[in-house]
C-alpha cells in the first residue's frame, strides 16, 4: 500500500521513528519461561477451584 504522506513528511516520520528514543532494547523471548508460568497458573487455579469446591460442600 503506497504511503499517503508526501516524501518530505515520510522522511520526517522515518527520522522520528529511528531516533534513539524509540529504539528500546528488548529481552530475548524465552518460551520455556512462558510455559512454566502458564503451567504454574493453571495448577494454581486448579488447586483454588478444588479448595473452593471442598469449602462449598
Amino acid at each position: 500500500m503506497p504511503s499517503r504522506l508526501s516524501p518530505e513528511d515520510q522522511q520526517k516520520v522515518e527520522q522520528y521513528l529511528s531516533s534513539p528514543l524509540h529504539q528500546v532494547e528488548r529481552a530475548p523471548f524465552k518460551p520455556w519461561l512462558m510455559m512454566a508460568a502458564l503451567t504454574f497458573v493453571v495448577i494454581a487455579l486448579g488447586l483454588l477451584s478444588r479448595l473452593l469446591a471442598h469449602l462449598a460442600n
